[in-house]
């Protein structure tokens, strides 16, 4: 978007300088819906059988 990594990082230094920066985990509500309807389904997983793939 920016076109230089330098010009967005210092952009993104200046935003974030005086921000509490928060981090979260685990799923959305939209990414956790799409995987109950059967439209995403995990990493490593099967879509027919739900089944964990072996590496």
């Amino acid at each position: 978007m920016f076109g230089d990594p330098v010009v967005a990082t210092a952009i993104l230094d200046r935003l974030l300088h005086h921000s509490t920066v928060i981090t979260i985990r685990g799923d959305s509500y939209r990414l956790r819906e799409k995987r109950r309807s059967g439209l995403l389904q995990r990493a490593g997983t099967t879509l027919e059988t739900g089944e964990t793939a072996k590496p």
